[in-house]
């Protein structure tokens, strides 16, 4: 079918919409911004884009000091999707800019309130991890997760020290690891930067345009994804079930992080008010039960057919798959 004068103005819309929606889930921690991406068609577009930008800007360097030319620079530049990468950047930072203003008030003002609701979802969001790895666990993935949570529970217990302005090396190392969530649907980046203590300042940073740290930030994310970003997909295609396992077990120890009624320092207290508390931590469940179900349908033949959710066969899923 030709398309129309309209149809290019139209996908870059929908693709900023798709986008927005992305930079939601990613600043809500225990929603995982690869899920959202998976269950609107753009995951495998920004995964596979996203590597040829890097080994792009790499070769470039590189090859640019060897004096070699920038062919295979181009190449790379030349592979990746920018049709919708741009868009969909274009909407996950003005939602990022937005979510930031009504998430910090909440965060600053109900603290037991905001991590009950982040408990919720974290809790819920386990499903995906649990349900990736498939089958009957075998004893060394017990293992495995057991030996991680308690690694996070023992971390997550550490004191607190979320400095009100942090190093920037700090913020760097933050955002490199946080940003290896996005190539894992069921991971919250956000969740990562909570249990480490800089997700108030991150926010804070966001909505006060602090650009020291936001370019640090986006910085180490860029060098997080360049390093980290391989790594965890050869993990997923070589070695998925372990490392699943694994990380579902550090999903369960950093709970301990969102424990609703804690000093400043982390210090665990006893129960406040349980019935508001437990009215949040349902509503998390909600939120991420409802695009469970949604994603489930998406993949569930992918599933049936022993095909890998995180890596489809048949390229990214498309909007059409929605109806």
């Amino acid at each position: 079918m030709p398309s129309t004068p309209l149809a290019r103005p139209l996908a870059a819309l929908f693709n900023v919409v798709r986008g927005a929606l992305i930079g939601v889930a990613e600043i809500i921690p225990g929603v995982s911004g690869g899920t959202i991406a998976l269950i609107i068609g753009v995951y495998r577009a920004i995964i596979d884009s996203a590597g040829h930008l890097v080994r792009g800007v790499v070769a470039a360097a590189v090859d640019g000091v060897r004096r070699r030319g920038q062919s295979r620079s181009r190449e790379h530049l030349a592979q990746v999707q920018w049709g919708v990468v741009l868009p969909v950047a274009v909407g996950m930072f003005a939602a990022v800019f937005l979510g930031a203003k009504l998430l910090a008030p909440l965060i600053e003002e109900h603290p037991e309130l905001a991590r009950a609701l982040f408990a919720g979802l974290i809790a819920t969001s386990l499903i995906v991890p649990i349900r990736m790895v498939g089958g009957r666990w075998r004893a060394v993935e017990w293992l495995g997760a057991a030996i991680a949570a308690g690694i996070a529970f023992a971390f997550s217990s550490i004191p607190a020290a979320a400095p009100a302005n942090p190093p920037l090396l700090l913020v760097a190392l933050a955002a490199a690891v946080a940003v290896c969530a996005l190539v894992l649907p069921g991971v919250s980046g956000s969740f990562l930067l909570l249990v480490v203590g800089m997700y108030a300042p991150t926010l804070d940073a966001v909505n006060d345009r602090d650009f020291a740290y936001l370019g640090t930030f986006v910085l180490g994310a860029i060098v997080g994804l360049s390093l980290f970003v391989s790594g965890l997909q050869w993990l997923l295609d070589h070695r998925r079930r372990i490392t699943l396992a694994i990380m579902t077990g550090l999903m369960v120890g950093s709970l301990r992080a969102l424990w609703p009624w804690q000093t400043e320092d982390g210090e665990v207290l006893p129960p406040g008010d349980v019935p508001t508390a437990l009215v949040a931590f349902v509503i998390g469940i909600a939120i991420v039960a409802v695009l469970l179900l949604v994603e489930s349908r998406l993949v569930r033949r992918r599933a049936m057919e022993g095909t890998d959710a995180l890596h489809p066969e048949t390229g990214e899923i498309r909007t059409q798959d929605l109806r």
